[in-house]
């Protein structure tokens, strides 16, 4: 029996490792779906069609039929050929089949688990809460698709920023339920207390910065300066008028966004430089190792985004800036997680 409950805890924790490395590969295959403009190339959400690709032209000139429908051929892509639209098409089929293969890889595992009460309830209920994310997460695609078939080019920059924050909340909880099962712990993340209300203020500034990440994609904000550190010439784009301070908060104008994304890249950088001293201050060696990990992949996440912007927007050099906003996210959960205990 204790060779079962060995074997099972095992199972759990792959299935959880797993699970995580799925939501990564479609975290940075939904971003090159965005980068290379493929996202609106199945113009259907063909919930349980679509599980194979065309094999036949005359399904081909279906698909492409359609998508001729939508604005985005029709204002942008009108001399798209049938061979270049089965690249954008490519793109979004395996962003949608990998959504399938995440949703039935969580879900079967589950219900394995729960039979075998090998584990803990409280674990079991939080994946659960995972999956039902999962479900949520198909229903928000869509929304975000139908949001670009009609009257836009490109989907809303808003429903772009609730897919991708949905997205981050998924593998954070995979990684803070992981993280808890290996040590046998239950500790709450939302825990208000004096203690942990500097990493809750960090956080809080980290998914702010991701929200606005996606609005800089979503609207292709850098397209607008490319130019470190100044935005062109000054520090505030000087092609932005305020009629008043309601202004400020208008996230549907291009430069104003990416000002915010800038400024709050900065802010989270002198922040956890600031948290960094009060650990080697304060000489918590255990927390040198988790510190020093984010530290670096806050460095990279910086240096990537500058050379990102004054590249062009280079398609590789943006994915890899996503990639590590996950592993930066994950590294500073990892921090927290170690700082309460």
């Amino acid at each position: 029996m204790q060779n079962l409950d060995i074997k099972i805890n095992r199972l759990f924790t792959l299935w959880l490792r797993f699970s995580m490395i799925l939501v990564l590969s479609i975290i940075i295959v939904g971003g090159l779906t965005r980068l290379t403009n493929s996202g609106l190339s199945i113009t259907e959400w063909e919930l349980f069609t679509g599980i194979l690709p065309p094999l036949n032209n005359i399904t081909w000139n279906n698909y492409f039929d359609l998508y001729k429908k939508i604005p985005q051929y029709q204002l942008l892509n009108s001399s798209m050929t049938i061979d270049e639209f089965k690249v954008i098409f490519y793109w979004e089929y395996f962003h949608r089949i990998l959504a399938r293969i995440i949703g039935l890889f969580i879900l079967i595992p589950l219900i394995f688990f729960y039979l075998t009460k090998e584990i803990n309830k409280e674990y079991l209920k939080k994946s659960l809460i995972i999956f039902l994310l999962v479900l949520i997460q198909g229903l928000v695609g869509w929304y975000m698709v139908k949001s670009g078939l009609v009257n836009d080019v490109s989907v809303s920059h808003y429903r772009l920023s609730l897919h991708l924050i949905n997205a981050f909340i998924i593998i954070s909880m995979i990684y803070w339920l992981l993280l808890n099962f290996k040590k046998n712990t239950n500790k709450i993340f939302f825990n208000f207390s004096k203690f942990n209300f500097p990493f809750l203020i960090l956080f809080s500034l980290v998914f702010l910065q991701i929200i606005f990440g996606a609005f800089v994609s979503g609207l292709d904000a850098g397209k607008i300066y490319q130019t470190w550190p100044l935005m062109d010439k000054s520090y505030f784009p000087n092609d932005l008028i305020l009629y008043s301070l309601i202004n400020l908060l208008d996230f549907d104008n291009h430069s104003l966004v990416q000002f915010y994304h800038r400024n709050l890249a900065y802010i989270i950088t002198l922040y956890i430089l600031i948290m960094c001293f009060l650990i080697l201050k304060k000489k918590n060696k255990y927390l040198y190792k988790p510190v020093f990990i984010s530290l670096f992949f806050l460095l990279l996440q910086v240096f990537l985004g500058v050379v990102t912007l004054v590249s062009g927007l280079n398609i590789y050099l943006a994915s890899a800036h996503q990639l590590t906003s996950v592993v930066l996210t994950l590294s500073l959960i990892n921090l927290y997680y170690r700082y309460i205990n």
